[in-house]
């Protein structure tokens, strides 16, 4: 980042977003799992897929905290 002080505001910003990051990525695995498995029949895409988009969004969470 630069020098300059950025506005608290911006750096609310910043964090609310990463705080949103691990739910929603979680929710959305979940999501496309539950789908899944109405439309395959079966009862493990939900899982898999949860597992997958919270790992994602681990991820997601490491790198943005990785820039400050």
């Amino acid at each position: 980042m630069s020098d300059r002080k950025q506005s608290p505001w911006i750096q609310v910003g910043r964090y609310l977003s990463l705080a949103i990051m691990l739910p929603m990525s979680s929710v959305a695995g979940y999501a496309i799992g539950y789908f899944l498995d109405q439309a395959f029949s079966t009862h493990i895409l939900k899982l898999v897929f949860l597992v997958l988009g919270s790992v994602a969004g681990l991820v997601q969470l490491i790198r943005g905290l990785g820039k400050e």
